[in-house]
This record gives C-alpha cells, sequence and structure tokens, in this order.
C-alpha cells in the first residue's frame, strides 16, 4: 500500500465549477462562490474544498519553460492569489487536468508533464487534484500506469495534495487507485440532472449516457467494499440545486428526487461536492445541503459505507453502522409509484431490544419498533432514518 497523506479520513466535502459553469469558470465565480459557502453557513458544515475544474488554463499553449499558464483573461490575479484568498477563509483550492496530453475541453492535460506540473500547482497552494481520463488509452493497464505516474509526482511535490481519480469507472478504479496513492475515484460516468440516464449526442462524437440518479445504486452496491477513510468510492457530483440550470443541463428533478440523491450519497459515503451557483441558491436546496444529521451519516468516523441489504417490490434497503452503535437507514423507492413498507430488525442487525428511530430529514423522533417498523414511501422517496437501541 503506498504512503498516502492523511488527507480524507472522512468524505471531503465542497462545491466544483464544472455542473454549473463549464468553461465560463473564472476568479470572480471562484471569489464570489467562496463568499456564499461562508454566509450560507456551508462553510462550517464542513463543505472546505473549492475546486476549478476544466477550462481555467490557456487553450493549447504551455509557457517557454513548459508551465501550464492559468488563463489570463480568466485569472487576471493567478492562481496562486485565488489560492491565498480561499485559504484565508478557511477553504482549501482544487485544480483539474487530464491523463492524457489534453483535457476533456481540448485544453493542455498533464501526460509527460507530470512532476513539472505537481510542483507548479504545489507552488500555487494547491491542495486538491481532480485527475481526469478524456483522450488516453481504453484499457485498465495504461489507466494505472498513468495514475500512478501523477500519484508519485504529487507525494514529490513538497504539498499535501489530496488525488482525486476520475476514470469514470470502465476500469474498475476501486480495485486499484487508493494503492496509487487516490484517496477518492469515481465509479461512475457523469450524472445528469436527472432521475433517469439520458442519451446524449454530440457532433463528431459518439453518442453516449449521461447517467440519472437511479442508475448510481447499482454501482455504488458493486464498489460498496472497497471504500473507507483515506478511500471513497466517487458517485459523481451533487446536482441539488441545479434545477434543469448550468452545464448540467438535464430536465431536473423533483424535491424527493433532489433528496434521494443526499440519501444515497450519504449513506455510501460518496465525496458532497455540490455543483450549483451558490451565490442563489433556494432555500429547498439550501435544506437539503445543510442538514447536519445527513451529514454526520455521510462524516462517520468509523468510515464503513452502507450496503443495500433487501430489496422488494421497487425498494431497497441501505444500511450503514455508526461509529457510536447506531445503525443508518435508507429506503428508496426506485418505483414510479408509491409503496408501503415493513422495515424488519433484521434488515439492521438490531435485534434485541426495542429501537429508537430518528427520521433524518423530518428531524424528528418516530415510535420505537422491537420487531417491525411500517410506513410510506413515495415513488422516488428515501426515507433516510438513524436507529438505536433503546
Amino acid at each position: 500500500m503506498i504512503d498516502k497523506p492523511n488527507l480524507a479520513a472522512t468524505p471531503p466535502m465542497g462545491w466544483n465549477s464544472w455542473n454549473t459553469f463549464g468553461n465560463k469558470v473564472n476568479e470572480e465565480v471562484i471569489r464570489e462562490t467562496a463568499d456564499a459557502l461562508v454566509a450560507s453557513g456551508l462553510r462550517d458544515l464542513g463543505y472546505r474544498y473549492i475546486v476549478i475544474d476544466d477550462c481555467w488554463s490557456l487553450k493549447g499553449k504551455r509557457d517557454g519553460n513548459g508551465d501550464l499558464i492559468a488563463d489570463p483573461a480568466k485569472f487576471p490575479s493567478g492562481i496562486a492569489a485565488l489560492a491565498d484568498y480561499v485559504h484565508n477563509l478557511g477553504f482549501k483550492l482544487g485544480i483539474y487536468s487530464d491523463a492524457a496530453e489534453r483535457t476533456c475541453a481540448g485544453f493542455p492535460g498533464s501526460y509527460g508533464f507530470e512532476d513539472q506540473d505537481a510542483a507548479l500547482w504545489a507552488s500555487w497552494k494547491i491542495d486538491y487534484l481532480k485527475y481526469d481520463y478524456c483522450h488516453a488509452p481504453k484499457d485498465q493497464a495504461s489507466a494505472i500506469e498513468r495514475y500512478s505516474r501523477m500519484g508519485q509526482a504529487l507525494r514529490k511535490s513538497g504539498r499535501d495534495i489530496l488525488y482525486s481519480v476520475c476514470e469514470w469507472g470502465a476500469r474498475s478504479p476501486h480495485l486499484w487507485a487508493s494503492q496509487l496513492g487516490a484517496h477518492m475515484w469515481r465509479i461512475s460516468g457523469d450524472v445528469y440532472d436527472s432521475w433517469v440516464s439520458v442519451r446524449v449526442e454530440l457532433p463528431n462524437e459518439p453518442p453516449f449516457y449521461s447517467l440519472g440518479i437511479d442508475s448510481l445504486f447499482d454501482k455504488a452496491a458493486i464498489a460498496q467494499p472497497y471504500a473507507g477513510p483515506n478511500g471513497w468510492n466517487d458517485l459523481d457530483m451533487l446536482v441539488v440545486g441545479l434545477k434543469g440550470k448550468g452545464q448540467i443541463k438535464g430536465s431536473g428533478m423533483s424535491f424527493v428526487e433532489y433528496q434521494t440523491q443526499m440519501s444515497l450519497w450519504s449513506i455510501v459515503c460518496s465525496p458532497l461536492m455540490i455543483g450549483c451557483d451558490l451565490r442563489s441558491l433556494d432555500a429547498e436546496s439550501g435544506a437539503l445541503l445543510s442538514n447536519r444529521e445527513v451529514l454526520a451519516v455521510n462524516q462517520d468516523p468509523l468510515g464503513i459505507a452502507g450496503r443495500r441489504v433487501r430489496s422488494e417490490n421497487g425498494c431497497e434497503i441501505w444500511v450503514k453502522p455508526l461509529s457510536d452503535g447506531s445503525v443508518a437507514a435508507a429506503i428508496v423507492n426506485r418505483g414510479s409509484v408509491w409503496n408501503d413498507f415493513t422495515l424488519k430488525a433484521s434488515d439492521v442487525g438490531l435485534l434485541d431490544s426495542p429501537k429508537l428511530v430518528r427520521d433524518l430529514w423530518a428531524q424528528s423522533d418516530l415510535a420505537e419498533f422491537r420487531e417491525t417498523l411500517e410506513f410510506r414511501v413515495e415513488a422516488h422517496q428515501t426515507r433516510f432514518f438513524r436507529i438505536q437501541p433503546a
């Protein structure tokens, strides 16, 4: 096992520029987002990483020394000055690159420049690298070799930089990324602002599917055993708050569907990276992102990802043991109609005593139960409970 810095004892939380801003990211957006995270109270709830995604550099160019160049039109003060700004507010700054000659949007990648780019980011006081895999070979061996090179470069850079592997799960990174120094790894393609997956067709590109929230349950179940402190399965960014706007347009989702995304991401210990425009965050979305009891499940120090324990009539039960001896249980209805559901004591592994049930979204206590608990789950809704012996 690679000796990597202890930067992700719990799943990283923060904000990423891509879903809303895409190639329109700039230093004003980053500064205003940092200010919004403070004003909304989200910083103090643990959302500490602010990540600049693709399109930050000068397209098609490095300087005479071979260094990446921050686009002076977008970042006139430079990335180092921006890092100072967010650090002074209590945040950490992230940057983006790709394990090929160019990024997904066609900007300079880092393949062949790993040591040089890592040293440059360290000099700018970067804290987080999202490392993509567009335009790179499709086989697993090449991915391992390219991600290993950057992992080594980050460790040699002289700065602790959280390493986020973003190869979309096609080459099973949950089996190898931690050994290369990664703290988190994508196990899915890009998540769409939609409950169902959507076929996307772009000019001069093969069609692909942007994933709906419903498809992520099965991906999370497969990779569940491989998550833990300093190595997390990443289900991609949150679409909570997008509501059909921004770079990831989609059709938008209902309140209960956004709530289900927060529930799933929390119980399986996925990093929580907000993607909406926080400068105009609506109260409904803010409530989903700031529920302390839900966030506590995601950030529980035991660090065991929730697993799917039973499926019945379109509903699934996901269970996660917590460090205080209680259990988090998420009951999701993936079907298209409401369902009356019975939770059994055997589902959560607490058999011998009455159990106290806390509804995490309602933030209220329910009646005790011994053997069964009955309730209704609406279509696409997740009932999220914390259960402990009475």
